[in-house]
Formats: structure tokens, C-alpha cells, sequence
């Protein structure tokens, strides 16, 4: 069976855009500024896409002895172990009240060499930064008024608070 030119374009059209997009990634320069939108600590926050791997559904942390309250311990993800952190217990936020179901795990790019995951409340879908209005610093606002905290992952993974997860 052989495939009509017609859809031989879209394919082609198609590899083209992935490849596209996967370049950006690359270089950082995500495309329309797409990030993920979600909830940590009752906060509506965003997380840049190309600084994150995948969302898996969330899963039993095994405690790590003597390590800080937000980090929840080793989880195996796809057959590597990842340390748990619980973003809101690390900002210092109260826990929000989504049920276990809607918890996800998102996990770090490879790129950022920082194998752990971050507990999320819920996972609200893509938001475009684009069509927010940056308030100050890292804070953004959408058409609806809703107020967005952008958390840099890549710059999460320098501060020496985070990256220290036994107790002193």
C-alpha cells in the first residue's frame, strides 16, 4: 500500500515541525514561550518546558535518613531512582488540598544534571508567557488576573539550599 502525496506532505510537513521544535528545545528558545502550568502549595505556578523530562503520576517515595522534611526520599522512575523534592515544604508554603490523584511527579531535563523530580498539586496545561503580563520579577499575570509564579529550574538547581538535602 503506498501512501498518497498528499499525505507523504503532511508527514514531511510534520517531521519538519518536530524538528523544529527539538532544535528549540535545544537551544532553549521554546517556541511562543510555552510552559507548563501548575500547582504547587496552592500557588499557580510555571515551569519552562524545555528544563523538564516528563509527568508521571505520582508515586511512594522510599525516606531517606537524615535529609531535609522537603525531600520526600527516592522514587524509581522508569528504572532510575530519582530523589523526591516537595517544591512547597521547600518554599516554605503550606501543602495545597488536591486529592492524591491529581498529585503528579515532574521530572528534570537531563540537560540540568540534577536527577530528582518536583511534586506538583495538580497539572493545570500549557500557558503561553507570551500572552501574560510580567509583573515583577518572576511574577506574570494571565488575561484572566490570575497571578503566575515562573520557577527556573535551572537556577533552582544552583541554589546551595536546594542542592544540600541532608540535615547539617
Amino acid at each position: 500500500m503506498s501512501a498518497t502525496p498528499e499525505r507523504r506532505s503532511r508527514l514531511r510537513q510534520y517531521q519538519v515541525q518536530l524538528l523544529e521544535r527539538m532544535q528549540a528545545a535545544k537551544t532553549g528558545a521554546a517556541e511562543g514561550g510555552r510552559e507548563l502550568g501548575v500547582m504547587i502549595g496552592g500557588r499557580l505556578c510555571l515551569l519552562d518546558l524545555t528544563q523538564i523530562s516528563e509527568i508521571v503520576p505520582l508515586q511512594t517515595a522510599t525516606p531517606v535518613p537524615l535529609t531535609q522534611d522537603w525531600y520526600l526520599g527516592l522514587a524509581n522512575i522508569r528504572g532510575h531512582l530519582t530523589g523526591v523534592i516537595d517544591l512547597a515544604r521547600y518554599l516554605q508554603r503550606n501543602p495545597g488540598d488536591a486529592a492524591p490523584a491529581e498529585r503528579r511527579l515532574i521530572t528534570f531535563a537531563p540537560g540540568l544534571g540534577f536527577n530528582c523530580a518536583l511534586l506538583v498539586e495538580r497539572v493545570l496545561g500549557l500557558r503561553k508567557l507570551a500572552e501574560m503580563e510580567a509583573v515583577e520579577g518572576d511574577e506574570f499575570r494571565d488575561g484572566e488576573g490570575q497571578q503566575w509564579l515562573r520557577i527556573d529550574l535551572a537556577q533552582l538547581v544552583l541554589e546551595p539550599r536546594f542542592v544540600q538535602v541532608g540535615l547539617v
